[in-house]
């Protein structure tokens, strides 16, 4: 745009008029530091023509999200110095495990958000961002026999283009059945849980998530595997 800013660009790409999702951590990072990633993504761009090896580019990418993500080291907004400590009462292969995340998968066809976003698509949810971040938490049940092809996502606060292409990135069904075949536990809850992660904290740490860990016990979980996006 005319008149544009380097940060002004780079914070478009956060939820602004070029929402992407991959590179929305630029916004995260110093303008000296955004400025060097781009310079050295275009270059490695021209490497990649050469030589068609993507290597030295996914390092990038990765090297780049981890610093825009890793907060500073007197930020301690997500730091905290205790949490509840539930010793196992027996050997982890002798519990019933359940899997929750808060990637948005869900089984098509079935409720998947409040009911005011429900409508929005992906791209929409984007642009309304806000909305979800005041929303109260919706948890949606996803049957662990359900088949790839039956399980969608619906998550605006991330890129999900590899949840979709592949569940068990951040929703690892097979990965616990596995488990479970080879004794690492004892048994996979045959209903899994997820739920949209960008949503109001305060109604989810104080409401929903005690009495989801209610319903979890009343479906026999003994343990859980949190899978967070």
């Amino acid at each position: 745009m005319p008149g544009e800013t380097f940060k002004e660009y780079v914070d478009s790409l956060s939820y602004g008029s070029r929402t992407d999702l991959l590179f929305k951590f630029l916004k995260n990072l110093p303008e000296e530091a955004a400025e060097r990633f781009l310079q050295s993504l275009l270059r490695e761009l021209g490497e990649v023509v050469d030589t068609g090896d993507l290597s030295s580019l996914f390092d990038l990418i990765y090297e780049a999200q981890l610093a825009g993500y890793s907060p500073p080291d007197e930020e301690t907004r997500w730091k905290y110095e205790d949490a509840p400590f539930a010793p196992l009462k027996k050997p982890l292969s002798e519990m019933r495990v359940g899997l929750l995340t808060s990637s948005g998968h869900y089984v098509l066809g079935q409720p998947h958000a409040p009911p005011e976003l429900a409508e929005y698509s992906q791209e929409e949810g984007t642009r309304h961002i806000g909305e979800y971040g005041r929303a109260k938490p919706f948890l949606s049940a996803v049957p662990v026999d359900t088949p790839q092809e039956r399980i969608g996502v619906h998550q605006p606060g991330y890129d999900i283009r590899a949840a979709l292409k592949d569940r068990e990135t951040v929703m690892p069904i097979d990965r616990m059945g596995e488990m479970e075949a080879a004794g690492v536990i004892g048994e996979f809850a045959r209903t899994a849980y997820s739920f949209i992660g960008l949503t109001s904290q305060i109604r989810l740490t104080k409401e929903d998530a005690p009495a989801w860990a209610e319903k979890a016990k009343t479906e026999g979980w003994e343990a859980a595997v949190l899978v967070p996006v």
